[in-house]
Formats: C-alpha cells, structure tokens, sequence
C-alpha cells in the first residue's frame, strides 16, 4: 500500500475509534441538586457530585440546566428529549388499571424499587406518603427534603417536598419524581399524583384508566 493512503486508512480507524468512544450524554430531567441522565440509553437520576452511567458526573444542576463533566472536560447540557437517529426509539409502555370499589383506582408500584400500593389521585399536586410509608421506604426526608405546610381533608400538615429515585407501576418507570411527605399517618393510601401522572400519557375510558410512558 502506498504510505500516504497506508496514514490515510490509520486516521480514518483512529477517528472511528473515537466516536465510537465517545458517550451519547441527554439530560431527560432536570431537579435542584439532581439530573436524570441518558447515557448510550441508560437512564439514571444522579445527584450533584455522584458519578452516572459512562461515568459521567453532574457537577451541577437546577431547573434550567445541568453542567456535566463527560471525560474530564465540563459542559453545560439543557433539557432534552430528543433522539439521534443512531437510536432507535424506545416502545412505549402502556398499562390499564380497572375501575375499583367507589370508583377510585388503586396499582400495585414501587418507590425506590420498595413495593406500594397506590392510590391514583389526579387532584394531588404530587406523589404523596405519610411519614411511616416514608420510613418503610428508607426515606430520610428530615434531612434530604423540604419542609412545607400542605392542605389534607382536615386541614393543614406538616410536610417535607422529596426528589424520589424512582416510580414505578406497571412497566412505566418514570425518574426523579417530586413527592410530599405527610407527617403523621394521612394519607393512609399513597397517592399517585401529577408530579407522576404528568410525565405518562393517561385517559379514563369506561371505567378502565389508560397509561402510557411518554419516552
């Protein structure tokens, strides 16, 4: 082989070599402190100083952006929810809860990955567990949460706003969702809330309530 197309060949392997090196870094959620990342299609909800998949680090984050250190070298990423065409569009997922006692609807999820019986509740604001649910769950909401004051059906209550690792039901896992700690034992159901179902597509037909995973 002729030297220079011998150069020629090494520097196209050497350059495919790095892109293909390279991590296909999104942020799909943005929290004070916390950011949910896309790495090569693995998704993580990682706090400020913590390492992610592909070992990228998120330096810092709020609602307006995360700056992320990718290979040593920080950057500043918004949020997006946008797919290259190098991936292929993940399935959505789809679940159908029917119609219980009262006409409420209640599903079996998980919070962290721990079971818990929901409530689904679209007037609460948030994802929402008294404070023994919150223990059970390993939740150290005195020190990693928010205190507030919330409206309950006999009045008001102390409260701690949460970032919750994960929510699961059905196959729909949505990250980094907000949640509220009640004190004390109310709500006695947790409550499957707007911080949840505002991240899934949802609709009630004929006594059966559809969800369906946006991404």
């Amino acid at each position: 082989m002729h030297p220079v197309a011998l150069l020629f060949a090494a520097g196209l392997s050497l350059v495919s070599l790095a892109v293909t090196a390279a991590p296909r870094v999104q942020v799909v959620g943005l929290f004070p402190g916390a950011a949910v990342l896309n790495v090569d299609g693995q998704r993580k909800l990682v706090r400020v100083g913590q390492v992610g998949p592909g070992g990228v680090e998120v330096v810092n984050a709020d609602s307006k952006g995360a700056v992320l250190r990718v290979d040593g070298v920080e950057r500043s990423y918004k949020l997006s929810r946008e797919l290259s065409s190098g991936f292929a569009e993940p399935e959505r997922r789809q679940l159908s809860i029917a119609q219980g006692q009262g006409g409420h609807y209640w599903v079996a999820g998980s919070i962290n990955g721990q079971p818990v019986q929901f409530l689904v509740d679209t007037g609460a604001t948030s994802v929402a567990i008294n404070e023994i649910q919150a223990r059970r769950l390993g939740i150290d909401y005195r020190v990693d949460g928010r205190q507030i004051v919330v409206g309950t059906a006999s009045g008001t209550a102390k409260a701690w706003r949460v970032n919750l690792s994960s929510v699961k039901v059905g196959a729909i896992d949505v990250l980094g969702v907000e949640a509220v700690v009640v004190e004390g034992g109310s709500p006695t159901d947790a409550l499957l809330g707007m911080s949840f179902l505002g991240r899934v597509s949802w609709r009630e037909d004929q006594g059966v309530l559809k969800l369906e995973s946006k991404i």
